[in-house]
């Protein structure tokens, strides 16, 4: 008897889901989502507002007609922008038709989709070969992917609307092929784990959702089957497509890349980017096949994702550029937008992210989107505060990571973001223990990005250009130690990837001293580097003093060269200076040929400043230096006759034939400038000296004199990083004992 209520039960349940499933709309927007916001249209100002600002631009595109062209051109071409526009005008069109119920807007979607349908089966290949995987829509499987992740919304929110011979029609016709075009068609693209992947994976299996296909969904779900698999092509970036031990598919794809905190290996730009198919995906399945329990997958990892990618984000909300990443992309991205909206509605409702959305100033006219507005309406809002923290890399996070030190307000906010992570794939840049800083969302020290142009047809398609392996990924171009001229793993995708830096430490705090301190011994043989970069308060000082101690250990003589790169107009240097009457390259491979050198200096002193100027503020570059080092000084832009790359300046300290050594600077920002009252106030350094008084195996201790009041003191601990152990050094004369892997005091004369 029981077992028969057990099967009872289980085919009640079945068709439970199954009802649910076959609603419609029930993807994104779901029924009780529509009901609740007709029911408030006119209550809610900031929903209101946004939905009538979009249906002024769907209303304008309906008027311009049906535009459906043969596919012709790369990215930034009219083809190619016309069907990206279209993708986006269908997916809101079809929104307006199920909250205004107006029936113009689901007869539009539906003419669009038929004229696709009337012409996709006859698509050749995208005549553009520039892809791994080409698609017919676009240039690469991956646009196509875009287009059917935006499309499956529009047709869940028509379907109710169509004849079973238009459902048979478009689904037979477009959709099926379509999504077996970009999958099975596709295996080298479909089955990675890899961004461009979780975009093939969400689209095939939203339309699957919304055609009831379970082929299609368990596709998505868990991928191909492996047989037969190219694993040794490149995709678009160069990067080598890895045979991943048989895992493919769009679980896979949260289990891989993802850290537990919801850092992506690929970093923020991309994370950026991929946040859109796995969290709308996620919305799909957490609707439509609730026994998922998809947003509990791997410890609620894609929500915790949302918060750990805001936090990713300098003071004018614009992400770090780590790894591939073009600037100026921001929290204010469409991807970003549904993600705190998702995050808000389906996570754990905090507050914080309304002063997101309301910075936004837009949503998604969905479930989530009005939760949100009406969040936001009822006075729920709270600021959301960045703080300091540390991201793990990798599945388990075992592959080193990100560590971002804070300090000051948002608006006033110094950033530190420090790289020991693993490589990211094939958007990774050899750039092992780097940094950069931000100050009021300006650059200080920074991480050039990627070379490439994105959608912008004249610059190479809007694809990678060749510049961004010949410079932006080679280890030069990032603020972290060059050996002999030569790239960490010199440059090799296959060698970088087996390998990561190693957090040796770190303190952070929301008001005190911060650190962060790493090893990589595998980015040259032989040579083993240890960084720890400081964030030292100081009542004396303007802004928290960064101190950059980069001990390096090799038995062999080397030449090291120390990049900084700077933003600003030189305002003074403790060192003459020798102008170049040729310029020349600095050097002829991995990044050097891209270098003018344009200036250079040398005067055996082992303390000296260069000084900068930019955005209202002083900037000084304080050395401890060794008698013989140089001073470069170098402005990209040789060896690019296209103009493919900015024209930024580097100050980069040159030490040769040396073994093992220590590099001690501080970077200090101070004063301000105002070109209105032509005042500078505070324009000199507060540093006078910086001495390093105990350097061995075990310990290096450091002191740094003001221009007023008693040293600051940092010993460190290069061998045990234990927060209990106990050390003791002798250091002129005098013992100093402390518990910890630091010590930092300022000692009374």
């Amino acid at each position: 008897m029981f077992r028969k209520v057990k099967i009872l039960l289980g085919i009640l349940f079945c068709l439970v889901n199954s009802i649910k499933a076959q609603e419609h709309p029930n993807l994104i927007l779901t029924q009780e989502g529509v009901e609740q916001i007709r029911e408030n249209l006119g209550k809610v100002p900031f929903f209101d507002s946004y939905l009538k600002e979009i249906k002024a631009e769907v209303d304008a595109e309906i008027e311009t007609g049906i535009h459906v062209p043969i596919p012709k051109d790369m990215a930034g071409g009219y083809t190619h922008e016309r069907h990206k526009k279209n993708f986006l005008i269908l997916q809101k069109a079809g929104v307006l038709f199920q909250i205004l119920e107006d029936q113009i807007y689901a007869d539009y979607v539906k003419e669009v989709l038929m004229e696709y349908a009337r012409i996709y089966k006859t698509l050749p290949i995208h005549p553009q070969p520039r892809s791994y995987a080409r698609g017919k829509i676009f240039w690469q499987c991956l646009n196509d992917s875009n287009w059917l992740v935006y499309v499956s919304q529009a047709y869940d929110c028509i379907y109710n609307t169509l004849s079973k011979k238009e459902i048979s029609h478009l689904e037979n016709d477009l959709f099926r092929p379509y999504a077996d075009y970009i999958s099975s068609g596709n295996p080298q693209y479909f089955n990675r784990i890899h961004n461009h992947s979780t975009w093939g994976n969400a689209a095939v299996g939203m339309i699957g959702l919304v055609m009831q296909d379970e082929e299609l969904i368990q596709r998505a779900l868990y991928g191909l089957k492996q047989d037969g698999i190219e694993t040794n092509a490149k995709d678009n970036d160069g990067g080598f497509i890895k045979d991943e031990g048989g895992k493919a598919g769009f679980l896979a794809n949260i289990e891989a890349p993802f850290s537990p905190e919801g850092y992506y290996t690929e970093a923020p730009y991309y994370q950026r980017y991929a946040m859109y198919p796995y969290l709308l995906f996620a919305v799909g399945l957490n609707n439509m096949r609730p026994r998922e329990k998809i947003f509990e997958y791997k410890d609620g990892v894609l929500l915790k994702a949302v918060n750990t990618l805001l936090n990713l984000t300098d003071s004018d909300g614009e992400f770090y550029p780590l790894n591939d990443a073009q600037k100026g992309m921001s929290y204010f991205s469409r991807e970003l937008v549904s993600a705190v909206d998702i995050a808000y509605h389906y996570g754990d409702q905090n507050s914080g992210l309304l002063s997101i959305a309301k910075k936004q100033g837009k949503l998604t006219l969905d479930d989530a989107g009005f939760a949100v507005a009406k969040a936001i309406a009822d006075g729920e809002t709270k600021p959301f505060v960045k703080q300091s923290m540390e991201l793990t890399d990798g599945p388990l996070g075992k592959q080193g990571g990100i560590s971002i030190l804070r300090s000051g307000s948002q608006e006033e906010e110094l950033n530190l973001v420090a790289k020991y992570s693993a490589h990211g794939n094939s958007h990774g840049h050899y750039d092992k223990l780097s940094f950069s800083l931000y100050y009021r969302g300006d650059e200080v020290l920074q991480d050039y990005g990627l070379a490439r142009f994105v959608n912008i047809d004249q610059k190479n398609g809007g694809g990678y250009l060749k510049e961004n392996t010949s410079w932006a990924k080679q280890t030069i171009a990032h603020n972290t130690l060059v050996v002999n001229e030569i790239s960490h793993f010199n440059g090799t995708y296959e060698t970088g990837s087996q390998f990561h830096s190693h957090k040796y430490f770190s303190i952070l705090s929301d008001d005190g001293n911060q650190l962060i301190s790493a090893k990589e011994n595998n980015a040259y043989p032989g040579v083993k580097m240890h960084r720890t970069l400081l964030m030292i308060e100081d009542k004396r000082l303007d802004n928290p003093l960064v101190l950059d101690i980069f001990k390096v250990d090799s038995q062999n003589k080397n030449q090291y060269d120390l990049p900084y790169h700077y933003f600003g107009q030189i305002m003074s240097t403790s060192f003459p200076l020798e102008s170049q009457s040729t310029l020349l390259p600095l050097g002829e491979n991995n990044g050097y040929q891209h270098l003018w050198l344009r200036s250079k200096g040398k005067n055996g002193k082992s303390i000296n400043q260069m000084s900068w100027f930019s955005s209202g503020t002083f900037r000084t570059l304080t050395m401890l230096n060794s008698p013989e080092d140089e001073f470069l000084f170098t402005e990209l832009g040789a060896n690019d006759a296209e103009f493919n790359l900015r024209t930024d300046p580097s100050f980069i300290i040159r030490r040769k034939n040396t073994a093992a050594t220590l590099f001690v600077n501080a970077v200090e920002i101070h004063g301000n400038y105002s070109p209105v009252s032509e005042i500078a106030i505070n324009a000199t350094s507060s540093l006078k000296n910086i001495k390093t008084i105990l350097d061995t195996k075990e310990y290096t201790a450091v002191s740094i004199e003001l221009t007023r009041g008693a040293p600051i003191q940092v010993i460190l601990s290069n061998q045990n990083p234990n927060e209990s152990q106990n050390h003791s050094v002798e250091i002129n004369g005098k013992t100093t004992r402390w518990t910890g892997p630091y010590l930092i005091q300022t000692i009374k004369e």
